[in-house]
């Protein structure tokens, strides 16, 4: 038997690492001498970096930035082979760094992002991979775009800091002092979120409530969008307000494509392909994949599916491993999942299951290839 085990984390549990590594035990002690490989995951979030690196090594290089309330920070991101660089938001302006009392979408930044950005122009990277996921931002990449050089004016000429609360401000936009090696860069930029950046499921109704905005707020910053959408698209010809994934990290995406002339692409498609996913499929006889939860959601772009397609075009069953079970789930048997299991083997708490979520994991993995070799014998009785 051959076994390729691709798993996103389990968030706050489990990280890709940790599940292939108990899938490999397990694996062995049903199937003594079967091959396996594993594939770290993510799928453009959180997580990202430690993915890739896991995948094709590389250095870490960490840098002082401003975090996303501009407080003294340390930035973290990848440098790869043959001139590129892995970049991933939620290391400088990431959720997780804004405590949910603090959480406000007015009053945090990008600026640490460019930050890391124009750390990898110096250091002369040529191809800059931009993962968008996990954002605490709302700033449609001001903050990241004013740390590049681009300086963003109020109707005083005043130099705004690059807030969300700065959009509704924003009369100018010099870019004369744009980093030079931006021009000689490809800009790859990863993202699970297809959504625009302006209207109802755009950057700011979708995702503010979640970084602390609500009611009036969340009417000032699309206001304050949509005045900055138009400024940037008289000033640099791009129209960013309804095109797929502009709304990317509260508008950073866009930023991305105005500016940096940037690619959108799938998260979890671009980590597929770093990993030389498609090769290990070749002689793959099962994939199992998962993530911490499997639901409508799990559709549009996350790992699961795109794990999921991938295999179908090749042939190869996959077995999806969750840590629970949403609405829509179903759906994911349509898409190339062959079967689904869940974590818990008994009723318990959620935070139950995140602490114990380690041994549910191998218990499950182990009623997993139980199941499989069943299916075996059943088959050689045909």
């Amino acid at each position: 038997m051959n076994f390729v085990f691709a798993s996103d984390s389990f968030k706050g549990s489990l990280s890709s690492q940790t599940i292939a590594g108990l899938l490999t035990e397990e694996a062995q002690m049903a199937f003594p001498g079967c091959e396996t490989a594993s594939v770290p995951v993510a799928d453009g979030g959180e997580g990202t970096l430690d993915a890739v690196i896991s995948a094709l090594g590389g250095t870490r290089r960490r840098v002082d930035i401003s975090g996303p309330l501009f407080e003294p920070a340390q930035g973290e991101y990848a440098l790869l082979a043959d001139g590129a660089a892995l970049i991933e938001l939620a290391q400088a302006a990431g959720l997780t760094m804004v405590s949910p009392a603090r959480r406000d979408p007015r009053y945090t930044t990008t600026y640490g992002v460019g930050e890391l950005i124009r750390d990898a122009l110096d250091q002369g990277c040529t191809t800059i991979y931009l993962a968008l996921g996990g954002s605490a931002t709302n700033d449609g990449g001001l903050g990241a775009m004013s740390a590049l050089g681009i300086r963003f004016l109020d109707g005083h000429g005043r130099e705004l800091s690059g807030v969300g609360a700065d959009l509704a401000q924003v009369r100018h936009i010099d870019r004369s002092g744009l980093h030079p090696a931006v021009a000689h860069t490809k800009f790859i930029v990863m993202s699970d979120v297809t959504n625009p950046l302006l209207g109802r499921q755009g950057a700011t109704f979708t995702f503010g409530p979640q970084k602390g905005a609500q009611g009036q707020v969340l009417q000032e910053l699309e206001h304050g969008m949509d005045r900055y959408a138009r400024l940037v698209s008289q000033t640099t010809g791009a129209s960013i307000a309804t095109g797929p994934g502009g709304g990317a990290a509260g508008g950073m995406g866009a930023a991305c494509l105005a500016f940096l002339h940037g690619e959108i692409r799938s998260g979890i498609q671009t980590v597929l392909d770093l990993a030389g996913f498609d090769a290990l499929l070749d002689r793959a006889d099962l994939v199992i994949t998962g993530e911490g939860r499997l639901d409508s959601q799990s559709l549009q772009g996350k790992a699961v599916s795109g794990i999921a397609r991938r295999c179908r075009a090749k042939g190869v069953p996959v077995l999806a491993i969750a840590g629970s079970l949403g609405e829509g789930y179903e759906a994911l048997l349509s898409q190339g999942v062959s079967g689904i299991m869940t974590l818990p083997d008994r009723p318990m708490p959620e935070q139950t299951a995140m602490e114990e979520a380690a041994e549910l994991y191998r218990n499950a993995a182990r009623r997993a290839f139980l199941l499989l070799k069943l299916g075996q014998r059943l088959k050689g009785r045909d």
